[in-house]
């Protein structure tokens, strides 16, 4: 899965929103219950799998429910 995709589930189905580029690097940043939820994707072609969780980790998303947005 390229940084490309999965920027596009997270803003589309976890209401994320780009908030900033710094080279190949995008901010995505989302409000929720009075916080501020930060998470940064590297557009690679291909995340590792490593890479993945720990985006997922920033975003305060589950594997699981990730997985499930695919579908």
């Amino acid at each position: 899965m390229s940084g490309e995709d999965v920027i596009k589930v997270l803003t589309r189905k976890f209401g994320f929103r780009v908030s900033r580029q710094r080279g190949s690097h995008v901010s995505l940043v989302k409000y929720a219950g009075g916080r501020k939820i930060t998470t940064v994707v590297p557009l690679h072609d291909e995340l590792r799998p490593g890479t993945l969780l720990g985006i997922l980790k920033l975003a305060e998303i589950e594997k699981e429910e990730f997985i499930r947005s695919l579908k």
